[in-house]
């Protein structure tokens, strides 16, 4: 029998060697790198940048420590030569087909194999397929990869123009535009291997890529349909295979799309966070011969409905989401690279940000597109996750070209990715841009380059080519009648004018930009709110990474602030709502109380608005460097009073307040769809805790939907002192709790006390916090400890117990009571 076992062992491989495609990692053999022009080699990383490879060679500082940056812009001006080799055995050689696969160039890169030339990359978001039988050898096979100077091929390009178009060289450019230096991210021009390189073996055929059409969808079953894209040497039969159902087919020579239908009982949906599972069905496609199986792919899927609906109404036009036929308010906000250098993010890490916005209640992240498709690890844990995905394309804040080079390359590139994310049920729309729509209607670019009424044509013609033309086109021809929604830009009308909140989807600037207050948050709501913001400082201990200098004066802290009024902006807001803390350490602490109150406000409103307002996506989700910027969740992973402060005003229910000549109205927001019940009860308290009045009624919240619960009048208030008591308002529901709380004037005019606090350890991860006096806003901070709330109040008297990611060590505090 053991004999027996191992033939078939043997059998089996020899079948997966002659019959089954295979794939090859060549980023594990040993690479090199040196300057294009210099003998000096290094070794190289692959995926990976040149930047970390002269860091981890030692050969220049990290680039994110101090001012460093600016001391490393030479590296974008070089050309960089990769260089590998590898064995080949007479077995592999043995193939019908190899194929060498490049997932990411960065960006202009010519290869050479075996001192060949195949390939002239100019695109980093493609993926690169190479016939390589006949330039193979057994033995020793030798790759090299010259990457030439982005920069300088975009400049070239420019120079071809009679004209210059907005943000200059990087247009031309195929590769992740915020490397070039953004409001909030550093100028690094990165070139290398950034993904991963593969030899493809395969015999006779081999699937291509499979996508899953979902044709009706009830209660009782789910219509599929499985088009399969097959590559085939020569004309013959075979079995293609999903699941345990199976099909002959006969296909043609060279490629083919093979329709298979498939019938699920009983199907279960997938739903966003809040709403329900998000269920996936995992499929094995195969495709064999009369003998063996030639090629598998894998693919999860989601079985659900989207539908954006735009209905005409009194005042404009809906934009909302309905997912498997229910409306839902989209929660969440804008994702950008996480990394300046892409390679050094992990799977991990990808899974991780994407558990922080279900985490905090969100169910939307917007890939943002001035950064990259993101990475396929991403994409997967929104379908685990139940977050839904505003797809843009990757163009930002700019004007294109539009020649025909340009045109096919883009073309390229979007189908490559198209095909990438087809399956994903996470996909909710495909946008063509962000803000270019926007720029050349609102910023002024026509008169800063003095275009004449020919040039203005011709690039807006370009424009509309692009994002009119081109991509809906390619959507269709690639997703055929797969349901998808495709969006030209964002926002689709610039926050300047009126239509922007009446219609459509709005990027309100306000705020931050045009340094209104935030109480304009409460009056500016447009219908889907994709984008707004403001910038809050990271933690200490971010800063701690970065420098040793923790000053005003350090060259440091200015370098890691990439706005150019960014500090003078935030302290003009600070300073009306706060008192302005003098220690450098305080003033982190405040700002970042500033930027999560404003978004309080900001978010609050826009779901006291809904159903006018269907969707809050604020800017931004997270850092690729450590950096003051408007993110929520800071370079290292650590949450900003923000992030607390969306998981928050996130939540399937809360209570919500809004103030007008004197009246308090108290909103109940609840995203279930079944309504939520509840004793309600108003008190007003003094900060030591002393109740002056109260009021209790039976209340309740409208399924998916809000409702006033009540209404306040400030005048009859009894001994009311606005700068030493609070609203506290509870909606009880049988021991489930929602709780409110409402302040009367801005925290510098509020008369807090020194607390008298007690912590009294109920383990090792838990702690219960109770104090004299209102303690506003206090943070926890201890080595390496994760709090799952935080920048809290106290109220007096009433214990708070939090928990805690691990052992509470060294505990210290700080609050709004007793902040320098």
């Amino acid at each position: 029998m053991r004999k027996l076992v191992v033939f078939l062992l043997l059998f089996s491989s020899s079948l997966s060697l002659f019959g089954q495609e295979k794939y090859r990692d060549l980023s594990t053999e040993n690479w090199q790198f040196h300057q294009e022009g210099k003998s000096e080699k290094y070794k190289a990383n692959v995926p990976g940048t040149v930047h970390t490879d002269l860091l981890h060679n030692q050969l220049i500082p990290d680039p994110f420590l101090e001012d460093n940056e600016a001391k490393l812009q030479w590296i974008e001006n070089e050309n960089w030569v990769y260089e590998s080799s590898f064995f080949l055995t007479s077995k592999e050689l043995q193939h019908q087909n190899i194929q060498l696969q490049f997932d990411g160039l960065d960006t202009y890169a010519t290869v050479f194999l075996n001192d060949q030339m195949i390939l002239e990359a100019n695109n980093m978001f493609r993926t690169w397929n190479i016939e390589v039988k006949k330039q193979l050898r057994k033995g020793n096979n030798s790759l090299k990869i010259i990457f030439f100077s982005a920069p300088k091929k975009g400049k070239e390009l420019a120079q071809q123009l009679p004209y210059t178009l907005p943000e200059k060289e990087r247009v031309f450019v195929r590769k992740a535009q915020y490397q070039f230096g953004w409001d909030w991210g550093p100028r690094f021009v990165t070139a290398g291997i950034w993904k991963k390189i593969e030899l493809h073996f395969s015999n006779k055929a081999y699937i291509e890529h499979c996508l899953i059409q979902q044709k009706e969808i009830t209660k009782e079953k789910a219509e599929l349909v499985f088009k399969t894209q097959i590559w085939c040497d020569k004309k013959g039969k075979y079995l293609l295979k999903i699941d345990h159902q199976s099909k002959e087919i006969v296909v043609d020579k060279g490629r083919n799309t093979v329709e298979f239908p498939l019938t699920i009982e009983k199907p279960e949906l997938w739903w966003c966070n809040g709403l329900g599972k998000p269920h996936l069905y995992h499929f094995s496609i195969q495709l064999t011969d009369s003998k063996k199986l030639l090629s598998e792919k894998r693919e999860s899927i989601g079985l659900r409905q989207i539908e954006w609906v735009q209905e005409p109404d009194h005042v404009g036009k809906s934009f909302y989401l309905k997912l498997n036929g229910i409306p839902v308010f989209m929660k969440g906000a804008n994702y950008i690279p996480p990394h300046s250098f892409l390679p050094e993010v992990s799977t991990e890490d990808y899974t991780n940000l994407v558990v922080q916005a279900k985490n905090a209640n969100m169910n939307m992240l917007r890939v943002w597109g001035g950064g990259v498709y993101a990475d396929d690890a991403f994409y997967n844990a929104c379908d685990a996750n139940g977050i839904l995905v505003w797809q843009d394309f990757m163009f930002a804040c700019a004007m294109y070209p539009g020649d025909t080079a340009f045109v096919n390359n883009v073309k390229a590139e979007i189908t490559d990715n198209i095909i990438r994310l087809q399956n994903h049920p996470s996909i909710a729309i495909w946008c063509g841009n962000n803000e270019n729509d926007e720029g050349w209607h609102n910023w002024g670019w026509q008169k800063q380059f003095n275009y004449s009424k020919e040039e203005e044509n011709q690039i807006w013609n370009n424009y509309k080519k692009l994002f009119h033309e081109l991509i809906p086109a390619t959507l269709n021809e690639t997703l055929g009648d797969h349901p998808f929604f495709y969006w030209p830009s964002s926002p689709s009308i610039g926050w300047g004018r009126k239509e922007s909140l009446t219609q459509g989807d709005s990027h309100y600037w306000g705020v931050w930009w045009g340094k209104e207050p935030f109480e304009m948050y409460t009056q500016k709501v447009g219908r889907f709110m994709s984008e707004y913001g403001f910038q809050g400082m990271p933690s200490l201990a971010t800063f701690k990474k970065f420098t040793s200098n923790l000053n005003w004066a350090n060259p440091s802290i200015k370098a890691h602030q990439k706005h150019p009024t960014g500090y003078e902006t935030i302290d003009e807001y600070l300073v009306r709502d706060f008192k302005k803390p003098i220690t450098f350490e305080g003033y982190v602490y405040v700002s970042q109380l500033l930027q999560a109150e404003g978004m309080k406000t900001a978010i609050e409103a826009h779901r006291r608005a809904m159903p006018y307002c269907m969707g809050s996506l604020y800017w931004q989700f997270n850092d690729c460097w450590p950096v003051t910027s408007w993110s929520s969740i800071d370079f290292y992973g650590n949450w900003k009073a923000f992030h607390y402060q969306a998981k928050r005003s996130f939540e399937k229910q809360i209570l919500s307040f809004e103030e007008k000549n004197d009246i308090v109205d108290i909103f109940g927001i609840n995203e279930d769809l079944s309504t939520f019940y509840g004793q309600l009860k108003i008190e007003l308290i003094d900060f030591f805790g002393r109740v002056y009045w109260q009021y209790e009624t039976a209340s309740f919240i409208h399924p998916n939907a809000n409702n006033i619960l009540n209404s306040i009048n400030l005048k009859t208030l009894p001994q009311l002192n606005p700068n030493h008591m609070f609203l506290k308002v509870t909606l009880d529901n049988s021991g489930q709790k929602k709780e409110g709380i409402y302040y009367f004037v801005k925290p510098k005019d509020l008369q807090l006390q020194q607390p008298d606090i007690r912590f009294d350890y109920l383990s090792n991860h838990q702690i219960k916090i109770t104090s004299n006096t209102l303690v506003k806003n206090l943070y926890l901070e201890a080595e390496g400890v994760f709090f799952e709330n935080n920048y809290f109040d106290v109220l007096p008297n009433e214990p708070i117990i939090i928990q805690a990611s691990k052992e509470i060590k060294d505990l210290k505090w700080y609050s709004l009571n007793t902040v320098q």
